[in-house]
């Protein structure tokens, strides 16, 4: 009987202790959590840590820390030089809590079984370039064929060099690719022991140095290759503690609202080159002609939702995730979608 007892019991305690910790109030929910731990893809060259965007606003104003402060929880910051597929493998052992990532990482860790939500967009329409070999003559990416192609497999470089091919009716079948990652990538091209790369803007300072040559980028391609950025949350986390959550969320509202006002725009660029070691110049070329304002807009509205389905749609024709899966589906109750329209008797 005893036994039959145990049995029922480790059955339901545990939905039912969820469901419980789910109710609990504001209060009590700060109170089970101690630590709030985020993850990072690591772009500095240097010493220090930088994932570019809205997570080094947030970082380096305390948007987060004030937050939680009164509650006394700690925010964990946490970055990753392997990115995207590390990151992976860390929400699948439940060591953080949420990450910011690029499309691709985000989409592979959901159709892999990895328990996420979607909560935000962090950027959209992020440029990409083709690094040359000075001298090279490449000026295509037809011009690539047989060539030496480094990119970082298993992030959103890699879906965004497989968009901007298949817009030229090309696939990775036609290069020798290389999975390097971005400061390895950087190096081979400067040594030439590769003959291209496709990458971010840090690629500018190569060519600033005459290291390499930047023949295209995905503005070039009418948009092909642009890639995507989102914050998503455990799904363990997001469940257990929806004020928190919806704290975190706000706390980064505030970041976006700096980054939307121009005048904050130097002082962003200064900001990111300090702490990635780049020189200023190169987000300066790079966002010479961006409004930060739509880049870093975080609501996931349905263009937003539509091209990210379009990078899974994509990830499983190129085979690096086993099947689609529905973007509406990933979303969490708490993401941040946009303001309905007023109604007709509301517009005065």
């Amino acid at each position: 009987m005893n036994l039959s007892i145990n049995r029922v019991f480790s059955l339901f305690a545990a939905p039912a202790l969820a469901a419980v910790v789910g109710w609990l109030p504001p209060l009590a929910q700060a109170a089970a959590v101690k630590e709030i731990r985020i993850a990072v893809p690591d772009l500095s060259a240097g010493t220090k840590n930088s994932g570019g965007g809205v997570s080094d606003v947030l970082r380096n104003q305390q948007l987060l820390e004030k937050a939680f402060a009164a509650d006394g929880i700690k925010i964990q910051w946490n970055y990753f030089k392997g990115a995207g597929p590390v990151i992976n493998e860390a929400f699948a052992n439940g060591q953080v809590d949420f990450a910011y990532l690029g499309d691709l990482a985000a989409i592979i860790g959901k159709a892999n079984g990895v328990d996420t939500r979607l909560l935000a967009a962090t950027g959209r329409g992020i440029k990409h370039y083709l690094g040359v070999v000075p001298g090279s003559g490449i000026k295509t990416l037809q011009d690539l064929k047989g060539k030496r192609v480094a990119i970082f497999r298993g992030t959103a470089s890699q879906l965004s060099f497989d968009a901007a091919l298949a817009s030229q009716g090309l696939s990775e079948k036609d290069f020798k690719v290389i999975n390097l990652d971005f400061n390895a990538s950087i190096a081979a091209l400067a040594a030439r022991q590769i003959d291209a790369t496709w990458g971010l803007s840090g690629l500018n300072a190569l060519q600033a140095r005459g290291l390499a040559d930047l023949p295209l980028n995905t503005r070039d391609l009418g948009g092909a290759g642009s890639i995507q950025a989102v914050l998503v949350g455990s799904g363990a986390f997001v469940d257990a503690h929806p004020e928190l959550v919806a704290r975190l969320l706000d706390a980064q509202q505030q970041a976006v609202q700096w980054l939307s006002e121009e005048g904050n725009k130097e002082a962003y660029i200064q900001l990111v080159s300090e702490l990635a070691s780049y020189p200023p110049v190169i987000l300066q070329r790079d966002l010479q002609d961006e409004p930060l304002q739509q880049t870093f807009r975080s609501s996931l509205d349905q263009p937003f939702l539509d091209q990210l389905q379009a990078s899974v749609d994509l990830a499983a024709e190129q085979r690096l995730i086993r099947k689609p899966f529905k973007v509406a589906q990933w979303l969490a109750p708490q993401a941040i979608r946009p303001a309905p329209a007023p109604l007709a008797a509301d517009r005065g």
